[in-house]
């Protein structure tokens, strides 16, 4: 996980949001759960007890992660964004070479990432091939189906 993080104010404000959620609401759920299972006789033969410990190490885990990605967390301001390339933060009217298809999608940071909302990440396979194109390009992009060619017909932030 080193490396800048690049994300929208919206998507830096929900994961300090879920951070702090976790740390407050996440930990006391999950000490409670602990001091439950506790209560419950011979710790060496409880399984309730063992669920509990796990799931703390998972949340810290979680929390964890969540924290140098903040770390390393840029926003982006979009108002000072290039259209000239697709760069993070782009919103890319893309063409299916083969068949014509016309979509648009937004590349996000990872965190950001909602395929539901058009958002893909610029780590993806999508993203990595439509990185610092121009419109009228041809992104290729490799699939399991094989390599899918797409023209770049629109950049905008």
């Amino acid at each position: 996980m080193a490396g800048t993080h690049y994300l929208s104010q919206e998507g830096y404000d929900r994961l300090r949001k879920e951070l702090e959620e976790l740390k407050t609401t996440g930990r006391s759920e999950v000490a409670q759960a602990i001091a439950e299972a506790r209560e419950k006789g011979d710790l060496s033969e409880n399984a309730e007890y063992d669920a509990a410990k796990d799931a703390q190490g998972l949340l810290e885990m979680k929390i964890n992660e969540l924290e140098k990605v903040m770390a390393n967390a840029r926003v982006l301001d979009s108002s000072q964004l290039d259209t000239s390339k697709v760069t993070v933060m782009s919103k890319v009217t893309i063409e299916n070479v083969k068949n014509k298809a016309s979509m648009v999608y937004q590349l996000v940071a990872e965190s950001e990432a909602n395929l539901k909302a058009k958002k893909i990440s610029v780590n993806s396979p999508m993203g990595q091939g439509l990185l610092g194109k121009a419109v009228g390009d041809v992104a290729e992009v490799k699939t399991p189906n094989g390599v899918i060619q797409f023209k770049i017909k629109d950049i905008t932030i």
